[in-house]
């Protein structure tokens, strides 16, 4: 059993990379709670090794990390067919981010939930791959040590990856002050009920994703198209109530709204967006998912 000066000098140690771990642990994981279980796990690991033999703590620390990331991918493969409606990623509020700081256009787009939703596609080891090579521009050797796998495999996966996301990524090139336009101009249509407009903002392919978790209202699936979403919205604000809140928020690196009516559930909406149009929308309403939403 470690000694209480032990404990603390590995809480100490886990503490200077914490920020780190807790974004790598999001970005594989698309939920703060899974991934602040990893980092208590990883804690736990961290306290029982001979660290004296460790001579890059945050290389160890990350390593663990990833494969408890991994381990949870794959185990809540089977739990996802089970829930109700689309799945999004637990929104997390940014001003200030608790992964540390975000100065790269790569470290923000990895944690936006257009992405974090396009990165369910990918297979546990391409995510992984993906997220250590983009988001923190880690070189396929180093990532290999940590996945146990050859630099080229490595390299192979990251390839692959890019692939499988590159359709969807097209589809979100708006900068932030272009997402809070568009929102800003979607939530006033919406109030007024102006179909016309609602459908101007919007792509004629776009898709909105709901994810209530069986716990509020929410379209059970995807709604395809300008003139589906716009009627959706509409009906949404004016059956629940017209005198709809859209508190303006930054989560997961980009502009959003915290939508709260007088009374009955709180929802976020973010959008991805390209060529002047949102081309996805993406509603959270679970309340497990908003805790730490403020609003």
């Amino acid at each position: 059993m470690s000694s209480p000066s032990a404990a603390a000098q590995a809480a100490g140690a886990l503490t200077a990379h914490r920020p780190m771990l807790l974004g790598l642990a999001y970005r594989l994981l698309g939920s703060l709670h899974d991934a602040e279980d990893v980092l208590q796990e990883a804690y736990l690991r961290w306290l029982d090794v001979d660290r004296d033999s460790v001579a890059e703590p945050r290389r160890y620390l990350s390593r663990v990390v990833t494969r408890l990331a991994l381990d949870r991918l794959r185990a809540r493969q089977t739990a996802r067919e089970t829930y109700v409606g689309p799945w999004l990623p637990e929104p997390v509020p940014t001003d200030p981010s608790p992964f540390g700081p975000l100065d790269t256009v790569e470290q923000r787009e990895t944690l936006s939930t257009a992405l974090l939703h396009l990165l369910e596609r990918l297979t546990p080891p391409e995510r992984a791959v993906y997220v250590l090579h983009t988001a923190f521009a880690l070189p396929y050797a180093e990532i290999g040590d940590l996945l146990d796998r050859s630099a080229a495999d490595c390299r192979q996966l990251h390839h692959r990856a890019v692939a499988r996301i590159a359709e969807g990524r097209r589809r979100f090139t708006a900068g932030p002050a272009e997402q809070r336009r568009l929102l800003d101009a979607f939530l006033a249509a919406a109030r007024d009920g102006d179909l016309e407009r609602l459908t101007g903002l919007v792509a004629a392919d776009a898709t909105s994703w709901n994810d209530g978790g069986g716990r509020v209202s929410a379209a059970r699936n995807p709604v395809h198209g300008a003139e589906r979403i716009a009627r959706f919205f509409a009906g949404l604000y004016h059956r629940r109530h017209p005198d709809v809140r859209g508190t303006p928020v930054e989560l997961n690196g980009a502009p959003a709204l915290v939508l709260s009516w007088p009374s009955g559930p709180r929802y976020t909406l973010s959008v991805a967006a390209a060529d002047g149009r949102i081309t996805g929308l993406y509603l959270i309403g679970d309340p497990d998912k908003l805790a730490g939403v403020p609003g």
